[in-house]
């Protein structure tokens, strides 16, 4: 099912739908629940049965921050999923899925947040980043053949980062882009996976392979919503990109998710996703990609790395 390219921010039913869920975060759940929650939403993405989905009384669903019936979204057509990795919090009653579906004939990289009920068995909030074709160097194939391969095993008990330690690393490097100057702890080695770019060098030898470049202007990320997992030093983070996408006003910008694997309170892996209005967000050919025979000069390009 070809999902319509639109983009609406919905700072409202976030915020709402946030404070129910801080007040969720006080039941812990037991893993092994949210991993039959998430391997249920894999299934009823395989197949294309939004209803296998198990809707708690209220709970709501969007796609790239757009309100609607999950049966009407990317869930209602089956996808051939050649991947998936799935985080579990069970402090906030939460899970994470990256699926790559590369060879199905319409190809997705989507990122899958669910808020859980206190019992961790039924859905009260599910919101997916859902790129495609367009979005921000968009590349399925590629992003498959990388994430298959990355080590996200889980962290001997003696040496996983707390929570807190997690979380500060991945912000310090989302901060960084309105604070070049603030110091992110990224390990050696470091690669992002940014759609289909795989980034582990810089063209700067003195940096680490992760340091971003800066933007043209300072950027003020908002709206992040977490799902942190212990057990494999992961953190995803939901968010509004700012200024990226040309086609949308500065801020709040568009829609993107950023996952992490830090290990000794270093970033290992950083996984990008972010959606775009406008075929590559509007600024021009991507990386690497020739320019076309008298084509305008490109707008700026969010940098790789300095």
């Amino acid at each position: 099912m070809r999902r319509e390219r639109r983009v609406t921010i919905t700072f409202c039913s976030i915020a709402i739908a946030g404070m129910a869920f801080a007040a969720n975060a006080s039941a812990a759940c037991k893993r092994e629940t949210l991993q039959k929650l998430a391997d249920t939403y894999v299934k009823a993405q395989t197949i294309g049965k939004p209803n296998l989905v198990p809707l708690a009384k209220g709970a709501s669903y969007a796609e790239n921050d757009q309100a609607m019936d999950i049966a009407k979204g990317v869930l209602a057509g089956p996808l051939k999923i050649d991947f998936t990795r799935s985080f579990y919090d069970t402090t906030q009653c939460a899970t994470f899925t990256e699926l790559t579906a590369a060879t199905d004939p319409h190809p997705y990289v989507i990122h899958t947040r669910i808020e859980a009920t206190s019992n961790g068995k039924k859905v009260s909030k599910m919101e997916s980043v859902v790129t495609d074709t367009g979005d921000w160097v968009f590349g399925a194939a590629e992003h498959l053949a990388v994430t298959r391969i990355e080590n996200w095993d889980e962290i001997p008990r003696d040496k996983r980062d707390t929570r807190a330690v997690i979380q500060a690393a991945a912000d310090a490097y989302i901060d960084n882009w309105g604070n070049p100057d603030l110091p992110v702890p990224h390990g050696t080695p470091c690669a992002r996976l940014e759609g289909r770019m795989h980034i582990t060098t810089n063209r700067n030898p003195a940096r680490n392979a992760c340091d971003m470049g800066a933007f043209p202007q300072k950027l003020n990320v908002t709206n992040r919503r977490y799902v942190i997992d212990e057990n494999l030093g992961a953190v995803a983070i939901f968010h509004n990109f700012p200024w990226l996408d040309a086609s949308q006003p500065v801020d709040p910008g568009t829609q993107a998710s950023q996952t992490f694997r830090v290990e000794g309170g270093k970033n290992r892996y950083i996984h990008e996703v972010t959606v775009c209005r406008e075929a590559g967000c509007g600024r021009g050919r991507p990386p690497g990609a020739p320019p076309a025979p008298g084509a305008a000069p490109a707008a700026p390009a969010a940098p790789a790395n300095p």
